[in-house]
């Protein structure tokens, strides 16, 4: 069991002899447990678990099923093809889940009997299928697909596609919003529910014929967009019911499925509604509303809609938390949710009467599986703890590991501790930021600092392993990292998260300059010896401290927003925004004071840039014109570039380069001493 350090150390850790460090090699060769689907009757869960093989630069996941009560886990799937999305059939026989094996030329849907035997194919679908769900009696599954609305039969989406991919003109044509979605240009398919016979079998449409389509912007499919009626005849679906192009209102929907006729059950509210789900006794149809207009970070309040007389009413109105991640208990009378909560992911209780009750405390919690008989499951994680599948105890928060495929790795890795501390941010109000330590950490001797600076900007960091940006690897270099949740971080309420617009660089710069002064009053921290950085908004801000004054000797910026005005191009600028267009005068003001470009005639600290080709959420000329702007100004820059990544550095050889890159960065510029640090423009 590993002791987590969560005040300031008085001691002086020291890393094994034995052990090895836990560097960007070894972050790679933890295998990565997913989301759990737990039987009806709680006796078991299954999760993918992946792996990667480095030399091949690719991930491999498999199924594995782990008894809730204790013994042996099971590996269910050992095909050289990856196996997502399980989920278990309502009778606890057989687990649906999604492949692409062989020959099939898209991820089709798979049933495995849990009994034994091979899984065999439930579709042949060319257009792929995403997030399958059992209907409740357990005779068909649903899922979606990306389609050509005029085309009825799939058979005539695999020639269209064919057509497609050998067209010699590959010009694409719009009229329509969104053009990009994180690393894809959206063609002219809609996403589309279908349902099938487990057996097998013609698909059948389901959402199609509506005249309503589920969201383009869903790419990747990761977050819940439709739910199942206990009873089998109806579903509801989250869907956009403004045609404007420059507006986008996601409402939700419920459809019978003998009909094309949807009901719009969210028409009065302006501001995103996001599915939850029916409760089991098919009384309540749960939903998540924000209320503010363009305003993602905006808090989601837990909505009941009863569904016999279509009456709604906001649970816990006034908490001043977002829900996610929600599942209905079997009794109906509450919900169990993931909570993102002042730096912590935590397991909530949430009755349909009453305040929320918080389960658990230091650990985060998150992808909560429930079963029949009300036994929980979840994947719990720190940043020394990988996503880890445990049985979780509602009643107290006492949590049971079940899944020990990382235990032997980690049992020889020299990890770090960490803590939270707060200190006076901007405005003297109080700044939650995590710090952690490298292993052997000593507060006698002094160590180099690197502040990291998260992404979002509504998007608070929390108590959990990342696989970028991954505190154990940069205290395998020997630094001390300070992550802070700076004003606009998620987590804290909905006035800390909007306290920073429009305007996005005053408070999160200051909170930054204020934590970076909580270290040097340190005297374990060698004030000579700091950098900086940060991806997406993280990246933004370091380059707003690149133009300002601040005490770093190096800053790194990966996937940021330099320009205000070519952001633009990102895929969500088809827009309306929230505070006007970047032509009105209020805004020209708000631009002029916080595009990083405006601030070049001060740049002078080494930078580092990074950016990936196929990102959209920060086009890759953000990039490209800061590195210029460096060389224009004669300050030691390099410019990493990933022809094959989007917004984020996802594939392990890639992972390893960045982090080589970084290191050699750091090495070069913040953590020789002062006067030695050689190298000039594009070195």
């Amino acid at each position: 069991m590993l002791t987590l350090c969560f005040a300031l150390a008085s001691f002086v850790t020291s890393p094994s002899a034995a052990n090895e460090p836990f560097g960007a090699e070894r972050s790679w060769e933890i295998q990565r447990v997913g989301a759990p689907t737990i039987a009806p009757d709680g006796s078991f869960a299954i999760c993918a678990v992946t792996r990667y093989d480095v030399a091949l630069d690719k991930g491999l996941a498999d199924l594995w099923l782990w008894p809730t009560n204790g013994g042996e886990a099971r590996k269910l799937t050992t095909h050289s093809a990856s196996e997502s999305s399980p989920l278990i059939s309502p009778d606890g026989a057989s687990v649906a889940f999604v492949a692409q094996r062989d020959d099939d030329k898209a991820p089709q849907l798979y049933v495995l009997p849990l009994s034994g035997g091979e899984a065999r194919r439930v579709t042949n679908v060319p257009t792929g299928v995403a997030q399958p769900m059992w209907f409740p009696d357990g005779t068909k599954l649903a899922f979606l697909s990306r389609v050509w609305a005029d085309l009825a039969k799939f058979e005539d989406q695999g020639l269209r596609l064919k057509e497609r991919e050998e067209a010699k003109c590959k010009a694409q044509v719009w009229d329509a919003a969104p053009v990009t979605a994180w690393d894809t240009f959206v063609d002219d398919r809609q996403l589309h529910l279908y349902s099938v016979a487990s057996a097998g079998g013609e698909p059948t449409a389901i959402t199609l014929g509506t005249g309503l389509e589920l969201s383009r912007r869903a790419v990747p499919l990761e977050g819940p967009l439709y739910d199942i009626a206990p009873n089998g005849r109806e579903v509801a679906f989250a869907a956009d019911s403004d045609s404007a192009l420059n507006f986008t209102n996601m409402d939700l929907y419920t459809l019978a499925l003998d009909s094309k006729s949807a009901k719009n059950i969210t028409p009065a509210n302006r501001a995103g509604d996001g599915i939850v789900g029916y409760s089991p006794d098919g009384k309540w149809l749960a939903y998540a509303r924000q209320s503010i207009v363009g305003f993602y970070g905006d808090t989601r309040k837990l909505v009941l809609v009863e569904r016999a007389s279509g009456a709604e009413r906001a649970v816990a109105a006034d908490w001043d938390r977002s829900v996610d991640g929600l599942v209905w208990a079997p009794d109906s009378k509450r919900l169990y949710g993931a909570i993102d909560d002042a730096g912590t992911v935590r397991a909530y209780e949430f009755g349909i009467e009453g305040q929320p009750r918080a389960i658990t405390q230091e650990s985060s919690f998150g992808s909560l599986a429930i079963a029949d008989n009300g036994t929980l499951v979840a994947l719990r994680q720190t940043f020394v703890e990988p996503p880890t599948l445990v049985k979780l105890y509602a009643a107290n928060g006492a949590a049971t590991k079940l899944s020990k495929v990382n235990d032997e790795l980690l049992a020889k890795s020299d990890l770090g501790t960490f803590e939270s501390v707060t200190y006076p941010g901007a405005k003297g109000e109080p700044i939650q930021m995590w710090v952690n330590y490298p292993p052997g950490f000593d507060k006698s001797k002094k160590y180099p600092l690197f502040v990291l600076i998260h992404g979002g900007p509504h998007n608070g960091i929390t108590n959990g392993m990342s696989f970028r940006w991954n505190a154990q690897v940069f205290g395998s270099w020997g630094l001390v990292t300070g992550w802070p949740n700076f004003h606009g971080s998620s987590g804290f309420g909905q006035a800390f998260a909007d306290s920073i617009n429009p305007q996005q660089d005053e408070l999160p710069y200051e909170d930054v300059i204020r934590a970076t002064k909580w270290f040097q009053e340190k005297p374990w921290i060698d004030t000579d010896r700091m950098a900086a950085g940060g991806g997406s908004y993280g990246g933004y801000l370091s380059t707003i401290l690149l133009g300002r004054p601040h005490p770093f000797r190096a800053l790194v910026a990966h996937a940021a927003v330099y320009n205000w005005y070519t952001q633009m191009g990102s895929d969500g600028s088809s827009e309306l925004r929230r505070f006007g267009g970047f032509w009105t005068d209020e805004q020209k003001r708000v631009i002029e004071k916080g595009s990083p470009h405006f601030g070049a005639a001060n740049f002078a600290t080494p930078t580092l840039v990074l950016h990936g080709q196929k990102d959209q959420r920060v086009p890759v000329n953000h990039g490209l014109e800061l590195y210029h702007a460096l060389i224009q100004r004669g300050v030691p820059t390099r410019f990493v570039y990933f022809p094959d990544e989007n917004h984020w550095v996802l594939k392990a050889q890639n992972s390893l380069l960045w982090y080589r890159e970084v290191k050699r960065w750091l090495d070069e510029h913040a953590l020789t001493p002062k006067g030695a640090s050689a190298g000039g423009v594009g070195d």
